[in-house]
């Protein structure tokens, strides 16, 4: 298989290769079939790319394209940086063969999807949005929670309602409010804070 200078060269020596910790957007993309696997991470300030960097596991082609995407990309505005396609990757490289033109496809994708990442943040309401799927989240381990002592997290033994591990021994209840098990002796739930026994 024969690759140009340009691909061994950003193969040999690539360039922005790392993580950024605080990356404002991170875009993800593999191709099962090859197992190529690329991720880059941007930063952005007043709309314009100051940071990508980039970190690959795959072939020889996926870590040049991946190079090269990072170069085409630095110091652009999101639109042009969006505007990246395969094709332009592939003739900046000085072309690929058919077998790896995936590669260059993989490599903007991941670019787009970083970018997509830090839109999706910075959009009006983003923030609103994740608070909310943040709050939402402990409710698909309800169903655990509610079968587990809230003091040692030991089981709860079934229909008897008390903690079967031995360490607390206490007699539970549920909570009317949140449908978790509280301490039957305590007036107010310790998961919620609403009030139990009311006079």
């Amino acid at each position: 298989m024969i690759y140009s200078e340009k691909v061994m060269d950003h193969f040999q020596n690539p360039r922005n290769v790392g993580v950024i910790p605080d990356a404002d957007g991170v875009g993800q993309v593999g191709n099962p079939v090859c197992g190529d696997m690329m991720t880059f991470y941007i930063k952005v300030k007043d709309d314009h790319l100051t940071d990508v960097r980039f970190q690959t596991f795959g072939c020889g082609a996926a870590i040049a394209v991946s190079s090269m995407v990072s170069e085409m990309a630095l110091g652009k505005t999101l639109h042009e940086a969006m505007d990246i396609t395969n094709d332009k990757v592939a003739e900046m490289l000085g072309g690929l063969p058919k077998n790896k033109m995936h590669c260059s496809n993989l490599g903007a994708d991941a670019l787009h999807k970083a970018i997509e990442d830090y839109e999706a943040k910075t959009k009006p309401g983003a923030k609103e949005a994740a608070a909310a799927a943040a709050a939402k989240s402990p409710e698909v381990h309800e169903e655990e929670a509610a079968c587990c002592c809230p003091y040692c997290d030991g089981p709860v033994e079934g229909m008897e309602e008390v903690c079967s591990c031995h360490h607390c021994d206490l007699e539970l209840e549920e909570c009317p409010e949140c449908g978790k098990y509280t301490n039957k002796a305590e007036d107010t739930c310790v998961n919620c804070g609403a009030k139990l026994h009311k006079s």
